[in-house]
């Protein structure tokens, strides 16, 4: 088995027939320059970004500075998932001037989202396995499946009808896929699967060609009005976007404003025909379970499961993980959960284990801002929704910077601001006492020993905030 090395994603890039397609890295900055644009992250949210402004004015000077490669972190190490899901609370964004309606003009566009992806895939001829089978969120227990079914009744109170999200019984599922102890499921189709590094890659070779200057292996030391430093020299521009997420931590003045939050994937061999007979999953659906630490899966192109979750939630600090390394106690835990879901998928064996961090807002709501006084600009903290939300959020930036009033930049995370984290201990107690709790409640759900689960993670939503 393979622990780290960045992702599978990148690996699979590497190892395929064709030859080697991850491209030596770009140039590092050479020295100072200037730019009309200067985007501080190479992942989906600068890249994004990048392109729309570049598609909606090709004479703009646009750098983009990335201190590994284009697509290293959760851009490339991800779960796949071009999701509709709302990346916050829709109580808190509800705070907004524009109110309900906000929100749910917000989720509507982050619906077109997944199709505008998938647009711009085509468009730019980038091969990223993308198959708009929506999402299946499955039930395990007779408290999940309690569980699910308040999560319709409350999708119901905000307006949302069958054509959004709908209820699948135990038979109904068995017809798409089979999941060993699947009491029922919600289903939304407004979802994708995708190989993440082959978009982050795609993506980045498309901005290029349009003429973004992409620099790769020059981490930005400081963010300051109208520019930002390297150790090579300082890039000058009227406007400054950090696009960071969860390396956001890292940056001067800003280790409290997301918390790097680490969530780790295994990844299976290929699977025989046989197996597939037997687990279905022709619908290529992203999966979840509705655990309180739940875990997220992909069938990927390549005939493998990909299954994620939270291993080490986080690390005293904020610091990062070394390449993608996994302890191999997250990696047994991942395996029993796959082997307890699909004992076909055990013949496969595990090939691959990587792990990554996403940026958590204390409020757990994104934001896209940019302040017309200084240029300075930024947009993340999508909680682990951020695949889709990131392309909205590089087309909210993209018309922020250049000064038009579109419907996007009405949305309620335009200019959002969460409170800053606690300092340590307080964080590092904080999560791991969370997650403590959450998997105590599931252990008990799954033994049947469900009287005091509520009560448990209740406990947990207060400690991190998660509103209800």
């Amino acid at each position: 088995m393979r622990n780290g090395e960045v992702s599978y994603w990148w690996q699979a890039r590497a190892a395929r027939p064709q030859g080697p397609t991850r491209r030596p890295r770009r140039p590092s900055l050479p020295g100072g320059t200037e730019a009309d644009v200067c985007i501080v992250g190479g992942g989906y949210t600068g890249l994004w970004t990048a392109y729309y402004l570049k598609r909606a004015d090709p004479g703009l000077r646009v750098v983009v500075l990335e201190a590994n490669f284009a697509g290293f972190g959760a851009s490339g190490r991800n779960g796949g998932w071009v999701t509709a899901t709302l990346p916050g609370s829709r109580a808190r964004y509800a705070r907004q001037p524009r109110g309900r309606e906000g929100v749910r003009e917000l989720e509507r566009r982050l619906r077109e989202t997944i199709d505008e992806v998938a647009s711009v895939c085509a468009d730019e001829g980038i091969d990223a396995g993308l198959v708009k089978g929506g999402t299946l969120t499955v039930a395990t227990s007779a408290a999940q499946d309690a569980r699910l079914r308040q999560r319709l009744a409350a999708e119901r109170d905000w307006g949302d009808g069958p054509g959004i999200v709908r209820y699948l019984d135990k038979e109904e599922l068995g017809g798409r896929l089979r999941v060993t102890g699947a009491a029922g499921a919600l289903f939304s189709p407004h979802c994708a699967r995708v190989q993440p590094a082959d978009l982050a890659a795609g993506l980045a070779e498309a901005v290029t060609r349009a003429g973004v200057r992409l620099y790769e292996a020059t981490p930005v030391t400081a963010i300051s009005a109208g520019r930002a430093d390297t150790a090579a020299g300082q890039v000058r521009a009227p406007y400054v976007l950090r696009c960071t997420e969860g390396f956001t931590a890292s940056m001067p003045g800003q280790h409290r404003t997301l918390l790097p939050m680490n969530s780790s994937m295994i990844v299976t061999g290929p699977l025989s025909a046989e197996a597939w007979k037997s687990i279905g999953w022709d619908g290529f659906e992203t999966l979840s379970d509705e655990a309180h630490a739940y875990i997220y899966a992909q069938r990927t192109p390549d005939r493998r499961i990909a299954l994620g979750g939270r291993g080490i939630p986080y690390r005293f600090g904020s610091e990062l993980d070394a390449d993608g390394a996994v302890a191999s106690s997250t990696v047994a835990q991942l395996g029993r959960i796959l082997r307890r879901m699909f004992p076909a998928a055990a013949q496969a064996g595990i090939d691959h284990a990587w792990c990554g961090v996403l940026g958590v807002p204390r409020d757990w709501c994104a934001t896209v801002t940019l302040d017309p006084r200084t240029g300075l600009g930024w947009a993340g903290g999508y909680s682990g929704h951020g695949v889709a939300a990131a392309n909205l959020a590089g087309r909210t930036l993209a018309d922020l910077v250049r000064g038009v009033a579109s419907p996007l930049t009405t949305l309620p995370w335009v200019g959002h601001r969460s409170p800053r984290w606690e300092p340590e201990p307080a964080r590092w107690a904080g999560v791991h006492g969370l997650y403590a709790l959450y998997r105590t409640a599931d252990r008990l759900e799954s033994a049947r020993r469900s009287p005091r689960t509520s009560a448990l993670a209740r406990a947990g939503d207060l400690i991190s905030g998660i509103p209800h």
